[in-house]
C-alpha cells in the first residue's frame, strides 16, 4: 500500500465491521455494529464518508443487494487489497505490542 494509504483508526473500525456483519454489511447495520462493540457514538455520516474513502482507495467494494422488502440496496465487503491492509495493521499492533505486559504497564500510570 502506498505511504499515507495506512488504515485510520476509524477506518479500521469499518473495515472489521465489513468482516464481521459479512452479507449484512450495509451502512447502518455498520454504525450500529461500531456503536454495539466500541460503546462510542457514530454518525452514518461518517460510516457512508468512510465507505466511500475505502472505495476510492479500493480496500472495500459496494454490492447491489435486495432486500426482503424488494429494494435495491448496497452492501460492502473488503477486497483483496482491504484484507491485506488490515494483515498489515493487525501485525504492526503485534509488532508493537510484543514482549509488553501491556495491561500492567498502562496500570501503572
Amino acid at each position: 500500500m502506498p505511504r499515507g494509504d495506512h488504515l485510520g483508526e476509524f477506518e479500521y473500525l469499518v473495515m472489521l465491521a465489513l468482516v464481521r456483519l459479512k452479507d449484512d454489511a450495509y451502512g447502518m447495520r455498520v454504525r450500529q455494529e461500531i456503536e454495539a462493540r466500541t460503546e462510542r457514538s457514530v454518525t452514518i455520516g461518517s460510516v457512508y464518508a468512510t465507505l466511500d474513502r475505502l472505495e476510492r482507495k479500493g480496500l472495500a467494494r459496494p454490492e447491489a443487494r435486495i432486500d426482503a422488502g424488494g429494494r435495491a440496496r448496497k452492501a460492502y465487503r473488503i477486497t483483496a487489497l482491504g484484507a491485506q491492509a488490515m494483515r498489515d495493521r493487525i501485525e504492526a499492533l503485534s509488532r508493537m505490542t510484543e514482549g509488553l505486559a501491556l495491561l500492567e504497564e498502562l496500570d501503572s500510570v
